[in-house]
């Protein structure tokens, strides 16, 4: 595990829950707009800088030893998570301290999901739906097989865990056609959050020019994508 920092204390990553925030470095995807460059690529151009120190997995646990009764859950961000290749025995000395775990994923490793969620390993799922299939690479910079991401999708719906998915919203990325057609790749998911795009850091230092949706847009689209999503949220 690649652990580059740890927020201890958050009310809002996971709903209803008090938990700590693990963040975790690496990402097989390069949107412009990520808020968390540092964790993304593994040298910034105009930092010249690699990647910082990890901390160690053994003082997390301990971390979350003292912790316990105090905290509810731990929420595993980046980055993506899934790329990490002791995820699972991590989890698992998560879970064995009592806590909740809550995974944010880009969805595009279905056979990893896969193992978490037959291994009991999850509690939360949420997952980033960056754009429609067709605009996947335009958006993210990156490769991609879009079966991978519609399998995580539909794997997630039927899990039986509790699960959101979410789409940041870059107006010069998206459009309301685009939110439409992603309406139509989660039809039936029972959480949609709507992220407005806040431009505190970003991935592509021209995206700090960038803005997100008005809210009349916003609130229009929402009141759209409710007739195949059963809950939208603005956030």
């Amino acid at each position: 595990m690649r652990i580059a920092d740890i927020q201890r204390f958050s009310l809002i990553d996971y709903p209803g829950k008090i938990c700590a925030i693990i963040f975790t470095q690496g990402c097989n995807f390069r949107c412009p707009y990520c808020h968390n460059p540092e964790l993304v690529a593994p040298s910034l151009p105009e930092k010249g800088a690699s990647y910082g120190k990890t901390m160690k997995a053994g003082n997390i646990l301990a971390f979350l030893e003292r912790r316990r009764g105090k905290l509810d859950a731990v929420s595993i961000t980046g980055g993506e998570p899934l790329l990490q290749s002791g995820l699972i025995k991590f989890i698992e000395q998560v879970r064995s301290l009592g806590f909740l775990v809550k995974i944010d994923t880009n969805g595009s490793h279905p056979k990893i999901l896969k193992k978490l969620i037959a291994g009991g390993l999850l509690d939360y799922i949420a997952m980033d739906v960056k754009a429609p299939l067709e605009k996947y690479e335009q958006v993210t910079n990156s490769p991609i097989a879009s079966d991978n991401i519609t399998e995580s999708i539909q794997m997630i719906m039927g899990s039986g865990i509790d699960y959101e998915f979410r789409t940041t919203l870059v107006s010069t990325l998206l459009a309301g056609e685009d939110l439409e057609k992603i309406g139509t790749l989660i039809e039936g998911a029972g959480r949609y959050v709507l992220q407005r795009f806040v431009p505190s850091k970003t991935l592509d230092p021209a995206f700090m020019n960038e803005k997100t949706w008005p809210d009349g847009e916003l609130y229009d689209i929402k009141e759209r994508l409710e007739r195949s999503v059963s809950s939208v949220t603005i956030r």
